[in-house]
């Protein structure tokens, strides 16, 4: 379970795009924010699961955030000004039966390591799905029995552009935000929703109070990084007890990391992230030139 927001500059100052989330995960699942520096692969590249071809040149820099059991991200920013989150979808396509593939993870942190701005960014998800396919486990099977493979909704942004991906296996559909744009763990796009959205997911309960509650913080103006933290923190979207924005579901899903990124023309990123639950701890402000093994942990 996760919640992604953006809002553009028309929301804003004029001249910033925000995006925040929160990922949602096992509680006794450990999350890491490290920074990831340049890298040249010399072979195949060992994702989650499977490999994949390796980038011909040196990828970028990014900070993600990332459970320690697997490859991929839950949501991150690079070097260039991109920043990228993923939330569980379940479809009318069982991912139980999928074969092993990239996860939505896999792919957000492929497309900040390869792309220089949101379109690039849809381009390197919507490639590596269809190449190499969606599934596998997106749990670590060692604390979730068996593991648990889904499906992956997208929220993509560079200053000023950002676009929302929703998928179904290896089926995909993008759509430009124009203004501002929520997610959560359901299909959002109209026409891909009509016909992939899995009839039984109990969304009205679960998920469409935290959907809702982050289209009103970013209808109020101007969106701000304190509003967007003060959402994230938030208990009171819930459809079900302990199911809102800042998640306390017992023995099955909490918050465990939590990002705020400001994006500007011509400036590194600003970025505000924490470990655990937003409602108990402080974020922790940081330019993107400055992040080091001395700010984060270093993978």
């Amino acid at each position: 379970m996760c919640d992604c927001l953006v809002a553009l500059p028309s929301a804003t100052d004029g001249s910033t795009t925000l995006f925040a989330k929160n990922s949602d995960r096992p509680p006794a699942e450990r999350q890491l924010v490290h920074w990831s520096p340049p890298r040249l692969d010399a072979g195949p590249l060992s994702t989650t699961h499977i490999e994949v071809a390796s980038h011909p040149t040196y990828t970028l820099a990014c900070v993600l955030s990332r459970p320690a059991w697997g490859w991929g991200a839950e949501h991150g920013v690079n070097e260039a000004g991109v920043v990228v989150g993923n939330t569980a979808v379940y479809t009318t396509h069982d991912p139980r039966t999928a074969p092993v593939g990239l996860t939505g993870m896999d792919l957000v942190r492929l497309a900040l390591e390869r792309a220089a701005d949101a379109a690039e960014a849809v381009q390197v998800i919507t490639a590596h799905l269809e190449r190499y396919g969606q599934g596998g486990s997106g749990h670590d099977p060692t604390i979730v029995a068996g593991g648990r493979p889904y499906w992956s909704s997208f929220l993509v942004a560079s200053p000023g552009v950002a676009f929302t991906i929703d998928t179904s296996g290896n089926e995909w559909a993008v759509e430009r935000v124009t203004d501002v744009r929520a997610i959560s763990n359901r299909t959002s796009i109209p026409g891909f929703d009509a016909v992939h959205r899995h009839p039984r997911q109990p969304v009205e309960r679960l998920v469409d109070p935290r959907w809702s509650a982050s289209q009103r913080v970013l209808a109020e103006r101007p969106v701000t990084v304190e509003s967007l933290q003060a959402h994230l923190r938030s208990h009171d979207s819930c459809g079900e007890p302990g199911w809102s924005v800042c998640m306390h579901v017992d023995g099955i899903e909490t918050t465990t990391a939590s990002m705020v990124v400001a994006l500007t023309p011509h400036d590194q990123p600003r970025v505000w992230a924490l470990t655990g639950s937003p409602c108990e701890r402080d974020y922790v402000e940081f330019h993107f030139d400055r992040a080091s093994a001395t700010d984060l942990t270093r993978a």
